[in-house]
């Protein structure tokens, strides 16, 4: 119970049992309501409620809870009847708010739209971060993104005006900044349409990265569902220093739980060295846990998390959570379904890659194991900032090591970048000298926007299959994602690593031991960078980039043109038949990783990302058929010739036959985008089998009606061939937890039979049953 309304009861208390009687407003017990963000004054933090269903909880359950269960039970839809096992039941819950990237936002208003609803039931809000390709510099390359993509910005501003969702122009800065600095507090359950939404774990939240169908349901009122998530505990001791980073925590926590072990977890950290680490530190820490497949990461709130909130100009939030502390931190003796232990004193600077964010280096070796490998050394481009690592602390960082640099005369022999996280820290670390170190020892200052990060560059220093080198400060590395060229050997690790990398020029150099020559001949060692996690002064707020929706909105016209090549109106998928899925042809057998940049490549293709046809165009375009070996090649079976799998999935769908893909492990892993769902649907679609899903993926796949299955013995992926027919048979005996059995029919006139698994739970099946969940909804609707 908040203190202030304990003072009220009481105060009433003893008025009462006096002669006089005075009337006690309830004033004392309001004095509690704070809003969540000031952009939206009359949305109030509601810890009570969360307290209440805590209490609940723990009174049906019996036992102590992780700071992940308090939230995330804290936020259920029917707290005293909701069936709780961690990693088996599915949970209904009420998030308090949604946030949008400008390319999955896209997708997601034209589902909102379809569902006839007038305005979203929760707060939400658009980010324009994604369409912005970095070229010339910030300023130009900001202009030219407003230019070409006016139709889209101006879609993404109505539908947000007309559905009460609020707008930050392009310019703004990254979504996850955004959320840092204006939405993210301790307690909250957010959900965002970008798998690296975790960042807000920074700030004591669960925040979860979801396809746009799930943020559409939120967005509709309706409650969201989630398979209950385990929790697997870190527990960090010891103490951050030197060279070593808060970014090295998870690059440490890759190369132990690899790019699948948190699939279905929570990672939850914990213990006495979570104290030396920034807020912003901790952020970085929470957004990286995406390239373990985790559902999100969290930190309890301390105050590190308190003094953030106070210099972003939220004290009366930090006031709050420090009366309901006992709620944002786990219980004494709470249970983790698994503990890794990490001291931070002994910690040393890592880099993971390349080609996957879970191949853990130490500095100190990646040249050596680079030269055995026959990778790269020379390192042709540095890149900080993004969403991971684009903090006022990680600007200073690094501007300390440039600053040493200049010292001695030097600039950066590789080609340097820098991406500012948001406009506020762009007119922060200009107004500080930052942005001006940093461009003196060689760097442009890119927009504030994703960039480089999600293949947003238009790189003009090598020809694409020239074999390179890149370092950077972002969070992912596969196969072609920063520049589009399958031979760039991309490498994560901290930005005051990429800076010291890049001074050097290559990957040999370590600057914890090692010494570069000034410019007067003179040896020189570079000191361990020191900055402040916060500026001295307050944060500088740049230009005023945000669009509040109107109170009534429904005036408002949202024009989406008949013609137009990057937006397109959504039509309903086809219910299902009633029928077993028999005689379906494969699409293609993927041999290895298979991400949703394999699937659904970003880069070029994001400016289709409104319309669905024109982007069901760059359908498993990166996937490796296991027939040939290539990408983008697959046999038609009618025709027996090699072609595109876009062209070859579409010359099945005209010829009213269905397909199946075929994939390997953790498939759909990385990005959240729904695109690598809804496009298979779209072109005929309605089987994916593979040895094991990432969440988001097999979710939006469901979503969509398509059916993602599950070998339930993994050595049956090999008894398929590309050439062979599938049938899935039982479907009028759907049910959750009953396996369903495939008949592989082989050209040779053979047949075997395997099983298949599945983690549907009954309103689960009604979408496929209803051909999506969008349909499910409307039938409800209706109803």
């Amino acid at each position: 119970m908040a203190p202030y309304c304990v003072l009220a009861a009481r105060l009433r208390h003893a008025l009462n049992s006096g002669v006089r009687r005075y009337h006690v407003a309830p004033v004392l017990c309001q004095r509690a309501k704070v809003a969540m963000s000031h952009f939206e004054p009359n949305e109030y933090i509601n810890y009570e409620k969360l307290e209440k269903n805590i209490n609940i909880v723990r009174k049906r359950l019996d036992r102590p809870l992780t700071l992940s269960e308090k939230i995330v039970y804290g936020h259920l839809d029917d707290p005293a009847k909701q069936e709780i096992e961690r990693g088996k039941t599915y949970l209904r819950l009420r998030p308090d708010r949604v946030a949008m990237q400008d390319a999955t936002a896209q997708m997601a208003m034209l589902q909102f739209i379809s569902s006839g609803l007038p305005k979203v039931a929760v707060p939400s809000t658009i980010h324009c971060d994604h369409l912005i390709e970095a070229q010339a510099g910030g300023e130009k390359d900001l202009q030219r993104a407003k230019d070409i993509n006016q139709e889209v910005y101006n879609f993404l501003s109505t539908a947000g005006a007309k559905y009460g969702v609020g707008f930050w122009k392009p310019g703004s800065g990254i979504i996850h900044q955004i959320i840092l600095e204006n939405y993210s507090y301790p307690g909250v359950l957010l959900i965002g349409t970008d798998s690296h939404t975790p960042n807000g774990g920074g700030l004591g939240g669960i925040c979860i990265g979801v396809g746009g169908a799930d943020a559409v349901d939120v967005m509709a009122g309706i409650p969201w569902e989630l398979k209950c998530p385990k929790v697997i505990g870190v527990k960090l001791t010891g103490k951050l220093s030197g060279w070593t980073s808060p970014k090295d925590v998870i690059l440490k926590v890759a190369g132990i739980l690899t790019v699948k072990g948190g699939t279905g977890a929570i990672i939850e950290y914990h213990g006495p060295g979570v104290d030396s680490i920034s807020c912003t530190g901790m952020a970085t820490i929470c957004n990286m846990g995406a390239e373990i497949g985790a559902t999100t990461s969290v930190f309890p709130y301390n105050e590190r998390m308190k003094k953030y909130l106070g210099k972003t100009g939220r004290a009366d939030i930090a006031a709050l959570a420090d009366e309901f502390k006992q709620h944002l931190v786990p219980d004494s003796g709470c249970h983790y379904d698994q503990v890794i232990e990490i001291n931070l004193s002994e910690l040393k600077p890592h880099i993971n890659g390349p080609f996957t964010p879970d191949l853990a280096h130490p500095v100190s070796d990646i040249g050596a194991v680079a030269e055995k490998e026959g990778w790269p050394v020379d390192i042709r481009v540095g890149l900080i900032g993004s969403c991971t690592n684009s903090s006022y602390e990680d600007m200073g960082r690094s501007a300390a090591v440039a600053k040493q640099a200049l010292a001695h005369g030097l600039k950066c022999k590789s080609k340097f970048t820098i991406t500012p996280g948001s406009e506020q820290i762009r007119a922060t670390i200009e107004r500080d000298g930052y942005a001006k170190i940093l461009r003196d020892v060689g760097g442009l200052v890119l927009a504030n926007a994703c960039g480089p990060c999600i293949g947003q560059w238009d790189r003009k220093d090598i020809k694409k299959g020239e074999k390179n080198t890149i370092v950077t400060s972002y969070n992912r590395n596969f196969t072609g994602r920063n520049d589009a060229n399958p031979e760039t050997h991309a490498f994560v690790t901290s930005p005051e690593i990429v800076t010291a990398l890049s001074i050097a020029g290559t990957l040999k150099f370590n600057p914890e031991t090692d010494y570069l020559t000034g410019a007067d001949g003179k040896k020189f060692k570079l000191e361990a960078p020191d900055a402040d996690e916060l500026p001295k002064l307050e944060f500088d707020p740049g230009q005023d980039t945000y669009q509040y929706p109107p109170k009534d909105g429904s005036g408002q016209r949202v024009d989406v043109s008949p013609t137009s090549q990057r937006l397109q109106l959504l039509e309903p998928f086809d219910k299902w038949d009633g029928k077993d899925l028999e005689d379906m042809l494969i699409l293609i057998k993927v041999k290895g990783k298979c991400t949703t940049d394999h699937i659904s490549a970003a880069g070029p293709w994001l400016k289709f990302r409104g319309h669905l046809d024109n982007i069901s165009n760059n359908l498993l375009i990166g996937a490796i058929n296991i027939e040939n070996g290539k990408a983008n090649s697959v046999r038609n079976a009618l025709t027996q010739e090699f072609g595109p799998v876009p062209d070859t999935a579409r010359y099945y769908k005209k010829m009213g036959i269905k397909w199946a893909v075929v994939g390997d492990e953790n498939y759909g892993e990385g990005s959240s985008r729904e695109h690598a769902a809804l496009e298979p649907r779209h072109l005929g679609g309605r089987v994916i089998i593979t040895k094991s899903f990432a969440r988001i993926h097999e979710t939006n796949l469901k979503k969509q009606g398509l059916l993602p299955l599950t070998f339930a013995d993994p050595a049956d992926y090999n008894k398929i061939h590309p050439v062979d027919k599938l049938s899935i048979v039982g479907l009028k005996d759907f049910a959750p937890g009953k396996p369903l059995k495939c008949i592989i029919k082989h050209p040779n006139g053979s047949q075997e039979t395997i099983m298949l698994n599945h983690t549907f739970n009954e309103s689960q099946i009604e979408w496929f049953q209803a051909g999506s969940a969008l349909n499910r909804m409307k039938e409800l609707q209706q109803k």
